[in-house]
Protein backbone atom coordinates (compact mmCIF):
# COMPACT_ATOMS: atom_id res chain seq x y z
CA UNK A 1 0.00 0.00 0.00
CA UNK A 2 2.74 2.50 0.75
CA UNK A 3 4.14 1.70 -2.85
CA UNK A 4 1.29 2.35 -3.98
CA UNK A 5 0.67 5.55 -2.14
CA UNK A 6 3.85 6.62 -3.69
CA UNK A 7 3.47 5.68 -7.33
CA UNK A 8 0.60 7.87 -7.30
CA UNK A 9 1.77 10.88 -5.48
CA UNK A 10 4.26 10.46 -8.15
CA UNK A 11 2.24 10.68 -10.77
CA UNK A 12 -0.24 13.34 -9.26
CA UNK A 13 3.53 15.13 -9.12
CA UNK A 14 3.99 14.71 -13.16
CA UNK A 15 0.35 15.48 -14.22
CA UNK A 16 0.96 18.73 -12.27
CA UNK A 17 4.47 19.32 -14.11
CA UNK A 18 3.05 18.76 -17.46
CA UNK A 19 -0.23 21.53 -16.86
CA UNK A 20 1.84 24.24 -15.74
CA UNK A 21 4.33 23.41 -18.42
CA UNK A 22 3.80 26.07 -21.28
CA UNK A 23 5.96 24.19 -23.65
CA UNK A 24 4.21 21.58 -25.98
CA UNK A 25 5.72 17.86 -25.05
CA UNK A 26 6.40 15.76 -27.95
CA UNK A 27 3.74 13.35 -29.31
CA UNK A 28 3.65 9.86 -28.04
CA UNK A 29 6.37 7.55 -29.52
CA UNK A 30 8.25 10.73 -30.79
CA UNK A 31 11.86 9.64 -30.28
CA UNK A 32 12.89 13.25 -28.79
CA UNK A 33 10.90 10.92 -25.54
CA UNK A 34 13.70 8.50 -25.24
CA UNK A 35 16.58 9.02 -22.29
CA UNK A 36 20.05 9.63 -22.92
CA UNK A 37 22.65 7.13 -22.62
CA UNK A 38 25.12 6.18 -19.54
CA UNK A 39 27.97 9.08 -19.90
CA UNK A 40 31.60 7.57 -20.45
CA UNK A 41 32.77 10.11 -17.99
CA UNK A 42 36.02 8.20 -17.45
CA UNK A 43 37.09 7.40 -21.15
CA UNK A 44 36.51 10.65 -22.34
CA UNK A 45 38.23 12.51 -19.37
CA UNK A 46 41.43 10.70 -20.27
CA UNK A 47 41.12 11.67 -23.62
CA UNK A 48 40.58 15.16 -22.37
CA UNK A 49 43.81 14.89 -20.52
CA UNK A 50 45.95 13.71 -22.77
CA UNK A 51 45.17 16.38 -25.03
CA UNK A 52 45.88 18.80 -22.12
CA UNK A 53 49.16 16.68 -21.82
CA UNK A 54 50.38 17.35 -25.15
CA UNK A 55 49.38 20.98 -25.60
CA UNK A 56 51.13 22.12 -22.55
CA UNK A 57 54.11 19.89 -23.30
CA UNK A 58 54.29 21.95 -26.75
CA UNK A 59 53.06 25.21 -25.59
CA UNK A 60 56.21 26.53 -25.14
CA UNK A 61 57.89 25.54 -28.35
CA UNK A 62 58.23 28.42 -31.35
CA UNK A 63 56.88 31.37 -29.38
CA UNK A 64 54.44 34.03 -29.42
CA UNK A 65 51.85 33.75 -32.43
CA UNK A 66 51.32 37.35 -33.65
CA UNK A 67 47.66 37.60 -32.92
CA UNK A 68 48.71 36.16 -29.29
CA UNK A 69 51.51 39.38 -29.15
CA UNK A 70 48.36 41.59 -29.99
CA UNK A 71 45.78 40.34 -27.33
CA UNK A 72 48.64 41.22 -24.87
CA UNK A 73 48.89 44.87 -26.07
CA UNK A 74 44.95 44.98 -26.33
CA UNK A 75 44.71 43.33 -23.15
CA UNK A 76 46.36 46.58 -21.69
CA UNK A 77 43.90 48.71 -23.47
CA UNK A 78 40.71 47.73 -20.91
CA UNK A 79 37.74 49.02 -23.53
CA UNK A 80 33.94 47.52 -24.80
CA UNK A 81 35.15 46.56 -27.89
CA UNK A 82 38.24 46.73 -30.61
CA UNK A 83 38.31 47.66 -34.36
CA UNK A 84 38.43 43.87 -35.10
CA UNK A 85 37.65 41.85 -32.25
CA UNK A 86 35.07 42.23 -29.03
CA UNK A 87 36.47 42.36 -25.43
CA UNK A 88 36.93 38.50 -24.19
CA UNK A 89 40.18 37.14 -26.11
CA UNK A 90 42.13 40.54 -24.93
CA UNK A 91 40.92 40.03 -21.30
CA UNK A 92 41.87 36.37 -21.70
CA UNK A 93 44.67 37.22 -22.01
CA UNK A 94 45.28 40.04 -19.72
CA UNK A 95 44.23 37.56 -16.76
CA UNK A 96 46.42 34.79 -17.71
CA UNK A 97 49.17 36.68 -18.37
CA UNK A 98 48.62 38.47 -15.00
CA UNK A 99 48.22 35.28 -12.74
CA UNK A 100 51.06 33.13 -14.45
CA UNK A 101 53.05 35.37 -16.62
CA UNK A 102 53.91 36.58 -20.01
CA UNK A 103 55.49 33.93 -21.37
CA UNK A 104 53.51 31.64 -24.28
CA UNK A 105 53.22 28.67 -22.23
CA UNK A 106 51.17 31.23 -19.34
CA UNK A 107 49.06 32.57 -22.16
CA UNK A 108 48.07 29.14 -23.46
CA UNK A 109 46.67 27.45 -20.31
CA UNK A 110 43.26 29.41 -21.11
CA UNK A 111 43.52 27.93 -25.19
CA UNK A 112 44.24 24.66 -23.43
CA UNK A 113 41.41 24.50 -21.54
CA UNK A 114 39.18 25.98 -23.80
CA UNK A 115 39.73 23.19 -26.15
CA UNK A 116 39.93 20.63 -23.54
CA UNK A 117 36.22 21.48 -22.95
CA UNK A 118 35.67 21.53 -26.52
CA UNK A 119 36.48 17.77 -26.88
CA UNK A 120 34.39 17.08 -23.83
CA UNK A 121 31.48 19.14 -25.23
CA UNK A 122 31.52 17.01 -28.30
CA UNK A 123 31.40 13.63 -26.54
CA UNK A 124 28.14 15.50 -25.21
CA UNK A 125 26.76 15.98 -28.53
CA UNK A 126 27.28 12.31 -29.29
CA UNK A 127 25.57 11.18 -26.39
CA UNK A 128 22.68 13.65 -27.26
CA UNK A 129 22.20 11.75 -30.25
CA UNK A 130 22.08 8.60 -28.97
CA UNK A 131 25.84 7.09 -28.59
CA UNK A 132 26.66 4.99 -26.01
CA UNK A 133 29.94 5.01 -23.98
CA UNK A 134 31.76 3.91 -27.07
CA UNK A 135 30.50 6.19 -29.49
CA UNK A 136 31.06 9.43 -27.11
CA UNK A 137 34.62 8.11 -26.47
CA UNK A 138 35.56 7.29 -30.47
CA UNK A 139 33.95 10.78 -30.60
CA UNK A 140 35.97 12.65 -28.43
CA UNK A 141 39.07 11.16 -29.59
CA UNK A 142 38.03 12.26 -33.53
CA UNK A 143 37.77 15.47 -32.20
CA UNK A 144 40.91 15.88 -30.00
CA UNK A 145 43.13 14.14 -33.39
CA UNK A 146 41.40 16.68 -35.62
CA UNK A 147 44.08 19.40 -37.12
CA UNK A 148 41.36 22.28 -35.97
CA UNK A 149 41.09 21.41 -32.28
CA UNK A 150 45.18 20.94 -31.90
CA UNK A 151 46.00 24.53 -33.65
CA UNK A 152 43.66 26.19 -31.99
CA UNK A 153 44.53 24.49 -28.72
CA UNK A 154 48.16 25.38 -29.08
CA UNK A 155 47.10 29.21 -29.67
CA UNK A 156 45.02 31.97 -27.91
CA UNK A 157 43.08 33.24 -30.44
CA UNK A 158 39.66 34.56 -30.85
CA UNK A 159 38.63 31.50 -32.83
CA UNK A 160 39.52 29.46 -29.66
CA UNK A 161 36.75 30.47 -27.38
CA UNK A 162 34.33 30.82 -30.32
CA UNK A 163 34.71 27.00 -31.31
CA UNK A 164 33.88 26.07 -27.70
CA UNK A 165 30.74 28.71 -27.85
CA UNK A 166 29.62 27.63 -31.29
CA UNK A 167 29.95 23.78 -29.93
CA UNK A 168 28.14 24.82 -26.80
CA UNK A 169 25.27 26.12 -28.59
CA UNK A 170 24.86 23.26 -31.12
CA UNK A 171 24.90 21.35 -28.07
CA UNK A 172 22.06 23.39 -25.77
CA UNK A 173 19.83 23.50 -29.10
CA UNK A 174 20.03 20.17 -29.61
CA UNK A 175 18.85 19.32 -26.09
CA UNK A 176 16.09 21.87 -26.44
CA UNK A 177 14.80 19.78 -29.65
CA UNK A 178 15.72 16.46 -27.94
CA UNK A 179 13.23 17.26 -24.52
CA UNK A 180 10.94 19.90 -26.08
CA UNK A 181 11.31 22.03 -23.38
CA UNK A 182 11.40 25.77 -23.67
CA UNK A 183 13.50 26.32 -20.75
CA UNK A 184 16.71 25.26 -22.60
CA UNK A 185 16.30 29.04 -24.02
CA UNK A 186 17.67 30.75 -20.99
CA UNK A 187 20.93 28.76 -21.30
CA UNK A 188 21.31 29.65 -25.71
CA UNK A 189 20.40 33.21 -24.33
CA UNK A 190 23.36 33.20 -22.05
CA UNK A 191 25.73 31.14 -24.40
CA UNK A 192 24.95 33.83 -27.60
CA UNK A 193 25.69 36.77 -25.00
CA UNK A 194 28.98 35.36 -23.66
CA UNK A 195 29.93 33.97 -26.96
CA UNK A 196 29.12 37.54 -28.86
CA UNK A 197 31.63 39.19 -26.35
CA UNK A 198 34.11 37.16 -27.90
CA UNK A 199 33.18 37.45 -31.95
CA UNK A 200 30.07 38.71 -33.21
CA UNK A 201 30.30 36.53 -36.35
CA UNK A 202 28.39 34.46 -33.75
CA UNK A 203 25.85 35.75 -35.24
CA UNK A 204 25.93 33.62 -38.54
CA UNK A 205 25.65 30.75 -36.54
CA UNK A 206 22.74 31.86 -34.67
CA UNK A 207 20.74 32.78 -37.81
CA UNK A 208 21.73 29.75 -39.97
CA UNK A 209 20.15 27.73 -37.17
CA UNK A 210 16.92 29.47 -36.89
CA UNK A 211 16.74 29.47 -40.19
CA UNK A 212 16.93 25.68 -40.80
CA UNK A 213 14.76 25.53 -38.11
CA UNK A 214 12.30 27.66 -39.53
CA UNK A 215 12.66 25.24 -42.97
CA UNK A 216 12.53 22.05 -41.37
CA UNK A 217 11.99 21.64 -37.63
CA UNK A 218 10.60 20.90 -35.32
CA UNK A 219 8.95 24.43 -35.28
CA UNK A 220 7.25 23.72 -31.90
CA UNK A 221 9.54 24.63 -29.79
CA UNK A 222 9.03 27.92 -31.16
CA UNK A 223 5.56 28.44 -29.12
CA UNK A 224 7.10 29.20 -26.02
CA UNK A 225 7.68 32.17 -23.64
CA UNK A 226 10.97 31.32 -22.77
CA UNK A 227 12.28 32.20 -26.53
CA UNK A 228 11.35 36.02 -25.93
CA UNK A 229 13.37 35.56 -22.29
CA UNK A 230 16.17 34.07 -23.70
CA UNK A 231 16.49 36.40 -26.14
CA UNK A 232 16.55 38.89 -24.12
CA UNK A 233 19.18 37.46 -22.12
CA UNK A 234 21.31 37.20 -25.19
CA UNK A 235 21.09 41.25 -26.29
CA UNK A 236 21.52 42.45 -22.39
CA UNK A 237 25.08 40.51 -21.80
CA UNK A 238 26.45 41.57 -25.77
CA UNK A 239 24.97 44.88 -25.31
CA UNK A 240 28.41 46.70 -23.95
CA UNK A 241 30.14 45.61 -27.02
CA UNK A 242 27.17 46.24 -29.56
CA UNK A 243 26.87 49.87 -28.49
CA UNK A 244 30.78 50.04 -28.30
CA UNK A 245 30.83 49.39 -31.91
CA UNK A 246 27.50 50.97 -32.71
CA UNK A 247 29.32 54.18 -31.59
CA UNK A 248 32.34 53.30 -33.13
CA UNK A 249 30.77 52.54 -36.68
CA UNK A 250 30.64 49.17 -37.06
CA UNK A 251 34.41 48.89 -37.42
CA UNK A 252 34.25 45.31 -37.36
CA UNK A 253 32.57 45.13 -41.02
CA UNK A 254 34.29 47.36 -42.33
CA UNK A 255 37.05 44.39 -41.19
CA UNK A 256 35.24 41.71 -43.04
CA UNK A 257 34.58 43.56 -45.77
CA UNK A 258 38.43 43.66 -46.43
CA UNK A 259 38.50 39.59 -45.48
CA UNK A 260 35.60 39.34 -48.32
CA UNK A 261 37.19 41.52 -51.17
CA UNK A 262 40.05 39.49 -50.76
CA UNK A 263 38.52 36.34 -50.43
CA UNK A 264 38.96 34.58 -54.06
CA UNK A 265 41.71 32.11 -52.36
CA UNK A 266 39.20 31.00 -49.77
CA UNK A 267 36.22 31.04 -51.80
CA UNK A 268 38.32 28.38 -53.90
CA UNK A 269 40.02 26.39 -50.91
CA UNK A 270 36.82 26.21 -48.92
CA UNK A 271 35.60 22.88 -49.23
CA UNK A 272 39.43 21.34 -49.55
CA UNK A 273 39.85 23.01 -46.58
CA UNK A 274 37.55 21.94 -44.23
CA UNK A 275 38.66 18.14 -45.12
CA UNK A 276 42.00 19.36 -44.22
CA UNK A 277 41.17 21.47 -41.52
CA UNK A 278 39.75 18.10 -39.39
CA UNK A 279 41.58 15.47 -41.56
CA UNK A 280 40.87 13.56 -45.12
CA UNK A 281 40.49 10.13 -42.66
CA UNK A 282 37.70 12.26 -40.94
CA UNK A 283 35.62 13.00 -43.79
CA UNK A 284 33.76 9.91 -44.46
CA UNK A 285 32.74 10.37 -40.37
CA UNK A 286 31.52 13.85 -40.70
CA UNK A 287 29.63 13.04 -44.14
CA UNK A 288 27.62 10.19 -42.67
CA UNK A 289 26.48 12.61 -40.12
CA UNK A 290 25.08 14.70 -42.13
CA UNK A 291 23.15 12.12 -44.13
CA UNK A 292 22.43 10.67 -40.68
CA UNK A 293 20.94 13.62 -39.29
CA UNK A 294 18.94 14.25 -42.57
CA UNK A 295 17.56 10.48 -43.08
CA UNK A 296 17.78 8.28 -39.12
CA UNK A 297 14.51 8.03 -37.94
CA UNK A 298 15.57 8.42 -34.53
CA UNK A 299 17.67 11.80 -34.63
CA UNK A 300 15.02 13.23 -37.22
CA UNK A 301 14.49 16.06 -34.83
CA UNK A 302 17.93 17.38 -35.41
CA UNK A 303 17.86 17.43 -39.08
CA UNK A 304 17.90 21.15 -38.88
CA UNK A 305 22.19 20.66 -38.50
CA UNK A 306 22.82 19.31 -41.98
CA UNK A 307 20.38 22.44 -43.27
CA UNK A 308 22.25 24.97 -41.29
CA UNK A 309 25.41 23.70 -41.85
CA UNK A 310 24.43 24.19 -45.62
CA UNK A 311 23.20 27.48 -45.22
CA UNK A 312 26.46 28.59 -43.10
CA UNK A 313 28.47 27.08 -46.10
CA UNK A 314 26.81 29.07 -48.73
CA UNK A 315 26.57 32.39 -46.66
CA UNK A 316 31.01 31.83 -46.24
CA UNK A 317 31.20 30.85 -49.77
CA UNK A 318 29.16 33.99 -51.10
CA UNK A 319 31.32 36.61 -48.49
CA UNK A 320 34.47 35.30 -49.07
CA UNK A 321 34.89 34.06 -45.39
CA UNK A 322 37.73 31.86 -43.59
CA UNK A 323 36.99 27.95 -44.22
CA UNK A 324 37.13 27.36 -39.31
CA UNK A 325 33.59 29.62 -39.46
CA UNK A 326 32.23 26.43 -40.68
CA UNK A 327 34.12 23.87 -38.83
CA UNK A 328 32.41 24.37 -35.42
CA UNK A 329 29.04 22.78 -37.48
CA UNK A 330 31.21 20.24 -39.25
CA UNK A 331 32.74 18.77 -35.60
CA UNK A 332 28.80 18.56 -34.18
CA UNK A 333 28.44 16.05 -37.87
CA UNK A 334 31.36 13.93 -36.83
CA UNK A 335 29.67 13.53 -34.07
CA UNK A 336 27.16 12.39 -35.30
CA UNK A 337 28.49 10.24 -37.97
CA UNK A 338 30.40 8.44 -34.99
CA UNK A 339 27.77 5.82 -34.31
CA UNK A 340 27.55 4.45 -37.59
CA UNK A 341 30.89 4.38 -38.62
CA UNK A 342 31.59 2.27 -35.60
CA UNK A 343 29.04 -0.10 -36.13
CA UNK A 344 30.46 -0.57 -39.61
CA UNK A 345 34.28 -0.36 -39.38
CA UNK A 346 36.36 -2.49 -37.32
CA UNK A 347 37.87 -0.97 -34.33
CA UNK A 348 41.62 -1.66 -35.08
CA UNK A 349 40.81 -0.21 -38.36
CA UNK A 350 39.04 2.83 -36.68
CA UNK A 351 41.53 2.88 -34.04
CA UNK A 352 44.63 3.31 -36.50
CA UNK A 353 43.16 5.69 -38.22
CA UNK A 354 42.30 7.60 -36.01
CA UNK A 355 46.17 7.61 -34.94
CA UNK A 356 47.37 8.31 -38.11
CA UNK A 357 45.05 11.36 -38.49
CA UNK A 358 46.47 12.70 -34.73
CA UNK A 359 49.89 12.16 -35.98
CA UNK A 360 49.68 13.97 -39.49
CA UNK A 361 47.45 16.45 -37.06
CA UNK A 362 49.84 16.72 -34.49
CA UNK A 363 52.87 18.12 -37.34
CA UNK A 364 50.43 20.03 -39.43
CA UNK A 365 48.97 22.10 -35.92
CA UNK A 366 51.52 21.78 -33.42
CA UNK A 367 55.39 22.66 -32.96
CA UNK A 368 56.31 19.12 -33.01
CA UNK A 369 59.02 20.09 -36.08
CA UNK A 370 62.11 22.59 -35.05
CA UNK A 371 61.95 25.77 -36.31
CA UNK A 372 64.47 24.94 -39.11
CA UNK A 373 61.86 22.36 -40.17
CA UNK A 374 59.07 24.21 -39.80
CA UNK A 375 58.33 25.51 -43.54
CA UNK A 376 56.44 22.05 -44.59
CA UNK A 377 53.60 22.49 -42.00
CA UNK A 378 53.91 26.21 -42.74
CA UNK A 379 52.81 25.55 -46.47
CA UNK A 380 49.52 23.67 -45.29
CA UNK A 381 49.21 26.13 -42.00
CA UNK A 382 50.82 29.40 -42.19
CA UNK A 383 49.73 29.88 -38.37
CA UNK A 384 53.24 27.63 -37.55
CA UNK A 385 54.93 30.22 -39.49
CA UNK A 386 53.91 33.44 -37.68
CA UNK A 387 54.99 31.97 -34.51
CA UNK A 388 58.72 32.12 -35.37
CA UNK A 389 60.95 34.64 -35.33
CA UNK A 390 59.72 37.49 -33.14
CA UNK A 391 62.93 37.93 -31.00
CA UNK A 392 65.30 37.76 -33.92
CA UNK A 393 63.04 40.40 -35.40
CA UNK A 394 62.77 42.70 -32.62
CA UNK A 395 66.80 42.07 -32.52
CA UNK A 396 67.37 43.87 -36.46
CA UNK A 397 65.09 46.65 -34.98
CA UNK A 398 67.34 47.54 -32.13
CA UNK A 399 69.67 47.43 -34.81
CA UNK A 400 68.52 49.99 -36.89
CA UNK A 401 67.35 51.90 -33.49
CA UNK A 402 71.19 51.99 -32.88
CA UNK A 403 71.75 53.69 -36.39
CA UNK A 404 69.82 57.12 -34.66
CA UNK A 405 71.88 59.54 -33.07
CA UNK A 406 71.59 58.96 -29.48
CA UNK A 407 71.18 62.55 -29.10
CA UNK A 408 68.00 62.21 -31.75
CA UNK A 409 66.51 58.97 -29.91
CA UNK A 410 64.21 60.89 -27.25
CA UNK A 411 62.11 62.76 -29.86
CA UNK A 412 62.17 59.56 -32.55
CA UNK A 413 59.42 57.18 -33.71
CA UNK A 414 59.28 53.69 -34.25
CA UNK A 415 56.43 52.89 -37.04
CA UNK A 416 54.86 49.35 -37.88
CA UNK A 417 52.83 48.33 -40.51
CA UNK A 418 51.42 45.71 -38.81
CA UNK A 419 50.12 45.20 -35.19
CA UNK A 420 52.31 42.00 -34.87
CA UNK A 421 55.61 44.08 -35.15
CA UNK A 422 54.21 46.89 -33.21
CA UNK A 423 53.14 44.27 -30.32
CA UNK A 424 56.50 42.08 -30.66
CA UNK A 425 58.36 45.42 -30.04
CA UNK A 426 56.20 46.13 -26.87
CA UNK A 427 57.27 42.77 -25.64
CA UNK A 428 61.00 42.10 -26.50
CA UNK A 429 61.87 45.86 -27.06
CA UNK A 430 61.97 46.76 -23.34
CA UNK A 431 65.26 44.39 -22.75
CA UNK A 432 66.81 46.04 -26.28
CA UNK A 433 66.23 49.74 -24.83
CA UNK A 434 63.15 50.52 -27.69
CA UNK A 435 60.67 52.64 -27.23
CA UNK A 436 56.97 51.01 -27.64
CA UNK A 437 56.22 51.49 -31.28
CA UNK A 438 52.91 52.89 -32.85
CA UNK A 439 51.23 51.73 -36.29
CA UNK A 440 48.23 52.66 -38.10
CA UNK A 441 46.76 48.66 -37.75
CA UNK A 442 43.56 47.71 -36.28
CA UNK A 443 43.30 49.28 -33.20
CA UNK A 444 46.28 50.04 -32.84
CA UNK A 445 45.90 53.46 -34.60
CA UNK A 446 43.14 54.09 -31.80
CA UNK A 447 46.08 54.13 -29.11
CA UNK A 448 48.27 56.41 -31.58
CA UNK A 449 49.22 59.07 -32.92
CA UNK A 450 52.93 59.81 -31.74
CA UNK A 451 52.57 63.45 -29.94
CA UNK A 452 53.59 66.27 -32.39
CA UNK A 453 56.52 67.06 -30.32
CA UNK A 454 58.26 63.39 -30.92
CA UNK A 455 59.68 65.08 -33.96
CA UNK A 456 63.00 63.21 -34.65
CA UNK A 457 63.83 60.85 -37.51
CA UNK A 458 61.37 58.09 -38.34
CA UNK A 459 61.82 54.10 -37.81
CA UNK A 460 60.12 52.29 -40.44
CA UNK A 461 59.16 48.86 -40.34
CA UNK A 462 56.67 47.69 -42.90
CA UNK A 463 56.54 44.89 -46.16
CA UNK A 464 58.87 45.01 -49.02
CA UNK A 465 56.21 45.42 -51.28
CA UNK A 466 54.25 48.95 -49.44
CA UNK A 467 54.91 51.64 -50.95
CA UNK A 468 52.14 53.84 -49.40
CA UNK A 469 53.95 54.03 -45.42
CA UNK A 470 57.22 55.32 -46.59
CA UNK A 471 55.49 57.60 -49.67
CA UNK A 472 54.35 59.72 -46.31
CA UNK A 473 57.83 60.33 -45.41
CA UNK A 474 60.83 61.76 -46.83
CA UNK A 475 65.11 60.94 -46.63
CA UNK A 476 63.97 57.65 -46.51
CA UNK A 477 67.23 54.62 -46.71
CA UNK A 478 67.23 51.14 -46.59
CA UNK A 479 68.41 50.09 -43.52
CA UNK A 480 67.89 46.45 -44.17
CA UNK A 481 65.50 43.46 -44.44
CA UNK A 482 64.56 42.08 -41.23
CA UNK A 483 66.34 38.54 -39.90
CA UNK A 484 64.46 35.76 -38.21
CA UNK A 485 66.82 33.53 -37.93
CA UNK A 486 64.74 31.31 -40.07
CA UNK A 487 64.13 30.35 -43.67
CA UNK A 488 60.11 30.29 -43.10
CA UNK A 489 58.05 31.96 -45.04
CA UNK A 490 56.01 34.42 -43.12
CA UNK A 491 54.87 37.89 -43.14
CA UNK A 492 57.97 39.17 -40.28
CA UNK A 493 60.42 38.29 -42.95
CA UNK A 494 58.64 40.26 -45.37
CA UNK A 495 59.52 43.10 -43.85
CA UNK A 496 61.98 45.63 -44.67
CA UNK A 497 63.35 48.32 -42.05
CA UNK A 498 64.16 52.17 -43.39
CA UNK A 499 65.19 55.04 -41.43
CA UNK A 500 63.82 58.61 -42.36
CA UNK A 501 63.76 62.41 -41.29
CA UNK A 502 61.18 63.47 -39.25
CA UNK A 503 57.87 63.32 -40.07
CA UNK A 504 56.57 66.16 -42.81
CA UNK A 505 53.66 67.57 -41.07
CA UNK A 506 52.43 67.13 -37.21
CA UNK A 507 51.40 63.33 -36.27
CA UNK A 508 48.31 64.00 -35.69
CA UNK A 509 47.65 65.05 -39.21
CA UNK A 510 49.35 62.85 -40.20
CA UNK A 511 47.57 60.03 -38.22
CA UNK A 512 44.44 59.81 -40.80
CA UNK A 513 46.65 58.79 -43.78
CA UNK A 514 48.19 55.82 -41.47
CA UNK A 515 44.99 54.58 -40.05
CA UNK A 516 44.55 50.89 -42.42
CA UNK A 517 42.72 47.71 -41.28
Amino acid sequence: MNSLFILTRRCQTLRVTIERSDTKLPEEGDSRLRGLPSLAAGPVAAVAAALAAVLTALSGRYGFHRDELYFMVAGDHPDWGYVDQPPLTPLLARASTALLGDSPSALRVVATILCVASVVTVALIARELGGDRRVQTVAACCAAASAIVLGLGHLLATATFDMLAWLVISLLVLRLLRTGDGRWFVAIGVAVGVGMENKQLLGLLVVSLFLALLLVGPRDVLRTRWLPIGALIAVVIAAPNLIWSAAHGWPQFTVAAGISEDGADDRAMLFPLLIVQLSPLFFPIWAAGLIRLWRDPSVRWARLIPVATVLLFAAVLVAGGKSYYVLPLLLVSLAAGVAPVVRRVRPRLLVAGIAVAAAVNAVIGLPVLPPAAAGVPNAVNAEVGEQIGWPEFVRSVAGAWRQIPEADRARAVILAQNYGEAAAIARYGPEHGLPDAYSGHMSYADWGPPPDSADGPVLLVHAAENRRIPARFTDCRLVGPVDIGYDVDNQVSENVIRLCGAAPVPWSALWPSLRHA
